[in-house]
């Protein structure tokens, strides 16, 4: 218990230390949305064509009459107080719209991380054990054929082969078929609301719609994580503690599972943690290709449209999980490696 309570209080200190970090992309974020071309007033007053007197009212009621100073402070007052502002695109707060479609990104980011890491430990795992060989080449260039691809050329090339050739997989077009039901919403995420449910059929219907997108998010996500434990492995292979642990005739397997693999999995971690953080920001492609309701595809919409609050409530969204993640990579990497404290 002494040494649980070490680890939270710890814990808590990093996010102390992350909050100058958070604050200053508050700002950054406010003032880059005020120098960006466009007058988010004109657009919402129905054009250019609209008159003077219409754009000014929308000018007060988004709060754009007031010097860039005074808007500033105000909205540092309102993120203070828990206000991220309405927006303008859906009429609702920010806070409102963010939770709503928070689930869905998470639940796909979630969905292609452990696509990706099934795929990309072991493909590592192997490359490692055979260095030079014919799969180690073979998973290389997996790796770079990945990396090359960007992720809404690869969704394409999914739904053309599985939607459109085979008509395995189902409509692009969401989280769920637009005619069917959708169970009473408690967590958000329609895999464990289908289940709560007790709706198989729902359940299996969402597995399907999700999986394609997963899929291409993963593709991208596999050549980093298999080249660090491929890395890894290869160093963990060459130790003393391996060979030591070869010399006293143990199973070949339990070499490589218990003394190898658990060493190498400690980079795996970090990498997991970083790849997590950036592909829920930058999932917006794959959320438009698929048509899915997520935060990233919220905020570009809100974007082209300069509707400001949504933009600003999704970079804090995006920072704010940033600092969580890196917290609990640093976490299991203490869990992982005893020896390692979280400073």
């Amino acid at each position: 218990m002494a040494a649980l309570g070490a680890t939270v209080i710890r814990a808590g200190r990093r996010f102390l230390s992350s909050l100058p970090a958070l604050f200053g992309v508050l700002v950054f974020t406010f003032l880059l949305m005020r120098v960006l071309p466009g007058d988010p007033a004109v657009f919402f007053a129905s054009g250019p064509n609209a008159g003077k007197e219409e754009i000014e009212v929308i000018r007060k009621q988004m709060g754009l009459n007031k010097p860039v100073p005074e808007q500033l402070m105000l909205y540092l007052y309102d993120v203070g107080s828990g206000n991220l502002g309405r927006s303008m695109m859906t009429g609702q707060l920010v806070t409102k719209d963010l939770r709503e479609r928070l689930p869905a990104s998470l639940e796909l980011t979630l969905t292609a991380l452990l696509i990706a890491l099934l795929s990309a430990v072991p493909l590592g795992v192997l490359a490692a054990l055979r260095p030079g060989s014919i799969i180690d080449h073979g998973v290389r260039f997996f790796c770079a054929l990945g990396v090359c691809v960007p992720t809404f050329v690869s969704g394409l090339l999914l739904i053309y082969v599985f939607y459109y050739l085979l008509g395995l997989a189902p409509d692009p077009t969401g989280r769920v078929d637009i005619f069917a039901s959708l169970p009473p919403r408690q967590t958000g995420f329609l895999l464990i609301d289908f289940l709560l449910a007790g709706d198989f059929d729902g359940w299996w219907a969402a597995f399907r719609q999700l999986i394609l997108p997963a899929l291409s998010m993963a593709l991208f996500v596999v050549a980093p994580l298999a080249r660090i434990t491929r890395a890894s492995m290869l160093v963990s292979l060459g130790s003393d503690f391996v060979r030591t642990a070869h010399s006293l005739g143990l199973p070949w397997w339990q070499v490589v599972v218990t003394y190898a693999l658990r060493n190498a999995i400690l980079p795996v971690i970090t990498i997991a943690g970083i790849v997590f953080s950036t592909m829920l920001g930058a999932n917006v492609l794959v959320e438009k290709v698929f048509s899915w309701p997520g935060v990233a595809s919220y905020a570009l919409d809100a974007l082209l449209s300069s509707d400001y609050a949504p933009v600003q409530g999704f970079v804090l969204l995006m920072a704010t999980v940033f600092v969580i993640v890196n917290l609990l990579v640093d976490i299991l990497y203490g869990v992982a490696d005893p020896r390692v404290t979280i400073g």
